[in-house]
This record gives C-alpha cells, structure tokens and sequence, in this order.
C-alpha cells in the first residue's frame, strides 16, 4: 500500500496554516508592482492634452475650441464633435469665397506700339 501523503523525507506532509499549498493547484501571489490608484478609471473619457492655437478668425477658433468637447466624451461621442466642427470649417471656408473682396482690376491695354 502506498500512501503519497508523506513529505519529501518519507514522513507525513505538514500543512502550516496560512502557508500557500504545495503542489500545481497552489495559488499564484500577484505580480508585485505599483499599488492601483482606486479613483483612476482607463476607460473614463481623458483630456488628450492636444494644444489648440487661437488662428484670429472666430470661426475657426469656436471649431477649435469645440474640439475641447471630446476630453470628456466616451470615444463613441467624437464623432458628433468632429462631424459638427468640420462642417463649422467647411462653412468658414465657403464664407471665404462668398466675401466680396477688393475689385478687381480690368485688363490693362496699352494701346500706344
């Protein structure tokens, strides 16, 4: 009769409380590394930190700023942030071309060869 209870030297195999098991089955401790921060979320919406140059056109500038909206979005909510600043852009640059600007000037012919 073979008894596999027995420890390394023959004899009965001692269980220490608070011991981790011996054996495959035996509980893995956690990887050491820095402790979590309990009130940091990954998947909370961040601050990209991007910069955002004030360009002088108002405009441009309130698209620009519109764009800070994302920070505090989940990334589902974008795309209403980008589709509402480029269509702000593409209308800013329209504007452009329905401004009147100065005349301008006819052909010059000089006429005295």
């Amino acid at each position: 009769m073979s008894d596999d209870s027995h420890g390394p030297e023959g004899g009965p195999e001692l269980e220490v409380p608070g011991a981790p098991a011996a054996g495959p089955e035996a509980p893995q401790a956690p990887a050491a590394g820095p402790p979590a921060d309990p009130e940091h979320d990954p998947a909370a919406p961040a601050p990209l930190g991007v910069p955002r140059t004030p360009t002088g056109d108002a405009d441009v500038d309130a698209g620009l700023s519109r764009l800070g909206d994302v920070d505090h979005l989940a990334t589902d909510g974008h795309i209403e942030v980008y589709e509402d600043v480029h269509r702000g852009l593409r209308d800013a640059l329209t504007a452009l071309d329905a401004r009147p600007g100065p005349p301008v000037p006819g052909p010059s012919y000089d006429n005295r060869s």
